[in-house]
This record gives structure tokens, C-alpha cells and sequence, in this order.
């Protein structure tokens, strides 16, 4: 079988591969090695991807795949969370580096994602533990962004994203805990959707973070995402959370009429103490006015609840710090010691220490104090449609500069309007609708009720529609479309 002459296929979406496979126009074999080539050629430079498995890909795709929605596509999972029978599993550290860590299991994603027909071609390069928004872990070094290689490409997704935004998979296995699926999407120009609280399950394990983390992807196109959403999404026996089964898949709402919505917006600091790029400013307008023009009413206005921001930080960074003190201990049982600063990071040992400080009543009292909290958030949506904001407060950092012993302290401008939307469980999602002067993308998000990916899939699909962002692909410079007068460019 050969492919159609001339037809490269690193600028199809998932969708339009799978339809190509289906239709006897390339086998899963040539979309296999066409990744593969792709990887081998690019990979050196991005560091995206830490973990091949280039041969069992191979032989997978040669082989009688599930006839899923997806079978044949090359895929990629994040080295994170997810786990594979037998296969490498890292989370970023040195110390499982070092010993080659395998897992002796499947989780119930990477099942639906096999069953989906997808190819796993390795796994991407992610922080420690998937603890800051940087991707430039001590184990693999930095990943680049392809935009622009001097700058990050957010974390904890940031080789997922780096893999997507160089075309090396049409879409890639991401999660997300304060951030980690809508940052890398915003600083890849990428779409980037974090689901509601209980719409993916984590079996066999538990959900980290005071279920305040979920699994995801990173796509180019929003049908992307649609499709594989509705595959991925539901529950397995013995989760703890489930969400509500949606009307109709999300596949139905791609271009399907939105109403009127009455949206809001924010596009100063949260809290006020921090600061905004006037880019990630312009790109909240820029959505605005395209919002604006097909007749949604816009509104300066947001859950005020949002401004207790430092009370929101000190209760979740108990959680945060509980949860990592309990995965340095998990790892200390698998090696057999206590961890030093030869195995993890300065940062990451700093902070399960700190943990041990935290009292079970501490713990209990900021889990409390969130939960009532949500409660006030997500009042607001009562009276609102949407909430618009940017996804990052400032454009892709400079690598090095979010990285290495106390870079906390620094990432506070960068995640001001994300991590809120993992305490409440809603459903948010970063699409890229501007780019700066040094050609980087700058996201925009979008937040709906619990529950309401529907509603967010059918505006991010509006506004693809007026701004074929899929269209613009790093190194090139091409733009071969945009929304008359969205103020979107590419210098």
C-alpha cells in the first residue's frame, strides 16, 4: 500500500488520519514510521520525548489493532501518572531513571487509549512528579519549545505539547493538577481542555491532590479533543467520583449553535499584587471581540471568590506538599532507602519535608476550607455562560528561569488563573488565538460549570471556526487563514 504522492502526514489531526487509515489510503505502518522519522529527526533538538518504543510500535501497527475511532494513529504518553504493562515509567526522576523502573501494569487510561486503536510510540519529558510549570526536569533536561527554542514549553504536559506543536503525533496523553494540560497548550499553541472532576478515571490508582488532578490530551483541533474525550470519558468500578453522563457525545457539538451567552471576563492580575502581559491581555480581547461580533453579551465581571488568593494558595499547598511527601515515601519502598538530593530535587525533598509539619487536622481544615470555597466559585455560574481569561498571565518564560531551587516563588505570574479550576473541578480549556512579537502563542481559557465540556467544545469550535489556528505551524511562519480582524498575527 502506498501513500498518496506528496501527502505529508504530519499535518493531518487525529480525525483526518484515522479517516485516511480507514479508508485504505495509508496503512497504520506508514503513519507509524512517518512519526517515528519525524521524532528521530526533531527530537534531538526539542527533547520532547524521553522514552521510545519504536519497535513495539512497529510491530503493534503491522499487527490486528482495535478497531477504535482512532486505529493506526501514532500516539504519545506523558511520563506521568499513566502506566503500561512492563514499559518504563519514570515520573521525571532520577532515581527511577537510574533503576529503569517498569510498572507491572496497564491503567484503566492507557487500556481505553489501546482500545481506541492508538500507536504508542514512547512516552514525553515532564517535570518531577509534575510539580512546577516548566518542563526541565534534572532527569532528561529541558524540553524546547518549537516556537521558539529558547523558551519553555509550560509543564507538567511540556513534552506532550512540544511533541504535538512539532507535529511529531496529531495528539498526545497529558494531565493536569493546577495547570498542566492548558499551560503547555497555551505556550504550544495548543488546544488544551482540563475535564470536569470525575469524567476520567484514575483506577487502578487514586486521585492525587485531593482529586484535584485529572488526565487529558493536547491537540491542534478541537474535533480532536472532542473524539477522543468521548472514548476516554467514564467510570471505572471503584472510583470515588464520577461526573454525569453528557446529553450527547462532544463529537455533536463541534460548529453546533451556542445561543446567546452571557460571558464574563478577567483580564487583570489575580490577586492584584501580581502582574499581566499587555499580550496575554490582548489575546483575552482579541477573544472578546470575536465572541462579541456573533452576539454573545461580554461583561467585565468574575467570581470574586477568586481574589482570596492567598488563602487558596496556603490550604492547597498543604495538599500539594501531603501529596508529595506520600510519593517520596512510595518511591522510598520501591528502592528500598531514604531519598537524598542525589535522587530528587532540592525543591521536591524541601517539600515533603515541610509536609511532615502538616497535621492531620491541617490537612482536614484546608480539604474543608477549599470545598467551601468551590462553593462560592462556582455560585457564579449561575448568573454566567462562560468566564474568560488568559491562560498564563505572562508569555512562555525563558528556559532556566522557571527552573531549579526556588523557582515556586517565581511561577506564581505565570499559573495566577489556573490551579482555581482544579480545586473546583470544573471543566477549562486553553485555544491558541494570538502570538506575540517573538512568534509565541499566547492562550486564552475558557471556564464553564461543572459538568459543561459540551458548552465549552461548542465555543472553542466557534471560535476555530472565525480562527483556523491548525493552520499556523512553528518554523514556517505560514498562516494560511485567520477571523477577519481578530487581531491575531505571526511576525
Amino acid at each position: 500500500m502506498q501513500m498518496p504522492e506528496k501527502q505529508d502526514l504530519s499535518t493531518f489531526d487525529g480525525v483526518g488520519l484515522a479517516e485516511l487509515i480507514r479508508a485504505g489510503q495509508v496503512s497504520p505502518l506508514e503513519a507509524v514510521d512517518a512519526s517515528i522519522a519525524r521524532i528521530e529527526r526533531m527530537n534531538p533538538e526539542l527533547n520532547a520525548v524521553v522514552s521510545e518504543r519504536f519497535d513495539r510500535a512497529r510491530e503493534e501497527a503491522r499487527g490486528e489493532l482495535p478497531d477504535g475511532p482512532f486505529r493506526g494513529v501514532p500516539f504519545l504518553v506523558k511520563d506521568l501518572g499513566i502506566t503500561m504493562a512492563d514499559e518504563p515509567y519514570y515520573a521525571g526522576t532520577r532515581v527511577l531513571k537510574e533503576i529503569d523502573y517498569h510498572t507491572p501494569s496497564d491503567s484503566a487510561l492507557a487500556r481505553r487509549f489501546r482500545e481506541a486503536g492508538l500507536v504508542v510510540l514512547g512516552r514525553t519529558n515532564t517535570p518531577e512528579f509534575g510539580s512546577v510549570i516548566t518542563t526541565e526536569p534534572q532527569s532528561f533536561g529541558p524540553t524546547k519549545n518549537p516556537w521558539n527554542t529558547g523558551h519553555s514549553t509550560g509543564g507538567s504536559s511540556g513534552g506532550a505539547a512540544a511533541a504535538v506543536a512539532a507535529e511529531f503525533v496529531p495528539m498526545a496523553h497529558a494531565s493536569d493538577g493546577g495547570g498542566s494540560i492548558r499551560i503547555p497548550a497555551s505556550a504550544c499553541g495548543l488546544v488544551g481542555l482540563k475535564p470536569s472532576r470525575g469524567r476520567i478515571s484514575s483506577a487502578p490508582g487514586y486521585d492525587s491532590w485531593a482529586a484535584c488532578t485529572t488526565d487529558g490530551i493536547v491537540s491542534r483541533t478541537v474535533r480532536d479533543t472532542a473524539a477522543m474525550y468521548d472514548f476516554i470519558f467514564g467510570f471505572e468500578p471503584g472510583d470515588p467520583f464520577t461526573a454525569p453522563a453528557l446529553d450527547r457525545p462532544l463529537t455533536a457539538e463541534l460548529r453546533s449553535a451556542t445561543g446567546l451567552l452571557r460571558i464574563g471576563f478577567v483580564d487583570r492580575p489575580v490577586p492584584a499584587d501580581l502582574e499581566t502581559d499587555p499580550d496575554c491581555r490582548t489575546a483575552v480581547h482579541t477573544a472578546l471581540n470575536m465572541l462579541s461580533r456573533v452576539g454573545h453579551s461580554i461583561e467585565p465581571a468574575y467570581p470574586t471568590a477568586l481574589d482570596e488568593h492567598e488563602a487558596v494558595a496556603t490550604h492547597f499547598a498543604n495538599i500539594v506538599a501531603t501529596s508529595t511527601a506520600a510519593d517520596v515515601a512510595k518511591l522510598e519502598a520501591i528502592v528500598g532507602r531514604e531519598l537524598t538530593d542525589e535522587d530528587l530535587e532540592v525543591d521536591t525533598l524541601k517539600f515533603a519535608r515541610w509536609a511532615k509539619r502538616i497535621t492531620a487536622l491541617d490537612y482536614l481544615q484546608s480539604f474543608e476550607w477549599l470545598r467551601l470555597w468551590s462553593r462560592r466559585v462556582v455560585s457564579w455560574w449561575d448568573q454566567y455562560d462562560l468566564l474568560i481569561t488568559p491562560t498564563m498571565g505572562r508569555a512562555p518564560a525563558e528556559l532556566g528561569y522557571l527552573a531549579g531551587p526556588g523557582a515556586g516563588r517565581r511561577m506564581r505570574p505565570w499559573f495566577q488563573y489556573t490551579q482555581q479550576f482544579n480545586i473546583t473541578g470544573q471543566p477549562a480549556i486553553s485555544v491558541p488565538l494570538y502570538w506575540n512579537a517573538e512568534r509565541l502563542p499566547i492562550g486564552v481559557q475558557l471556564v464553564a460549570a461543572p459538568y459543561r465540556e459540551d458548552l465549552l467544545v461548542r465555543v472553542a469550535s466557534q471560535l476555530e471556526g472565525l480562527f483556523p489556528w491548525w493552520n499556523l505551524r512553528p518554523g514556517t511562519g505560514e498562516h494560511d487563514g485567520h477571523g477577519d480582524g481578530c487581531g491575531c498575527h505571526v511576525h
